[in-house]
């Protein structure tokens, strides 16, 4: 029972580390994949809140449902995230862009979530045969799904907002003019006399 607890647990920072390999890939940035990595601490406090509720224990299937939810509770900020980047780099500014982006990718992020808690709801409710045995699983991954869907839309752009220091093109021609001239910056016609 040790050493499984110890390999799942290799497994779950393996999965996290190789998630984050592919998003790094993806976003062309380290710190775009590293916001939407605090989705998964928030994916787990919703997988021990519904252990606890449902009066399950953490066991070896619970284990394997936390690493498959490492790699599902990443989609929703995939999508966000990657909502925000491209209406920045289309001129939005970066809290504009994040408004925006939550309200075009809500539905998405809602409609993927709720197909995936009821899909795995009967597998939860414990119906057919050793269905007591795989429903920490299902429990673990609806829970944390579920957990972290909701706080994902409040808490992601708020981490976007603190880490991003991207300037994107129209962001970085509007901020020279909104400052005004450089300090100690002489006229063109100053200069050539």
């Amino acid at each position: 029972m040790e050493r499984s607890f110890r390999s799942l647990k290799l497994a779950l920072w393996l999965a996290i580390f190789l998630v984050y390999l592919v998003m790094a890939c993806e976003f062309e940035s380290l710190l775009h994949p590293f916001v939407v990595m605090f989705t998964v601490p928030l994916g787990v406090i919703g997988a021990v809140l519904a252990l606890v509720v449902t009066g399950h224990s953490v066991n070896v299937v619970a284990m394997i449902g936390a690493v498959m939810l490492a790699g599902i509770v990443v989609k929703n900020a995939i999508v966000l995230i990657d909502a925000v980047n491209m209406l920045r780099a289309e001129g939005m500014a970066r809290e504009e862009a994040l408004v925006e982006a939550g309200l075009r990718r809500m539905r998405p992020i809602l409609m993927t979530t709720a197909t995936t808690i009821l899909g795995l709801l009967p597998m939860a409710l414990g119906l057919g045969e050793g269905a007591e045995l795989r429903a920490p699983l299902a429990v673990t991954v609806i829970g944390g799904l579920a957990v972290a869907t909701l706080l994902t839309l409040v808490v992601i752009p708020v981490i976007y907002t603190l880490l991003d220091r991207k300037a994107y093109a129209a962001e970085a021609r509007s901020a020279p003019e909104a400052r005004g001239p450089a300090l100690g910056a002489a006229p063109l016609a100053e200069i050539a006399e």
